[in-house]
């Protein structure tokens, strides 16, 4: 295994992981407020799962977005 390529391999990986998730909560959040789901002073509960089954990886954070 290259210790080099897996550096550059998991950053890349996560940097996308960042990014899109980003846009993701970011555009979720925008549509349930517009929609009336949420009035958008909520704390919302987060959670991320990051699963590599091949090598039996299952980790989870739970966290939460405060909105105001």
């Amino acid at each position: 295994m290259n210790e080099d390529v897996l550096n550059t391999s998991l950053r890349k990986f996560l940097k996308t992981v960042g990014v899109t998730s980003q846009r993701e909560i970011e555009t979720a959040i925008r549509d349930a407020v517009a929609a009336g789901r949420i009035k958008g002073n909520e704390a919302l509960k987060a959670r991320m799962v990051l699963t590599i089954d091949t090598v039996g990886l299952s980790h989870t954070i739970d966290s939460t977005i405060e909105l105001e």
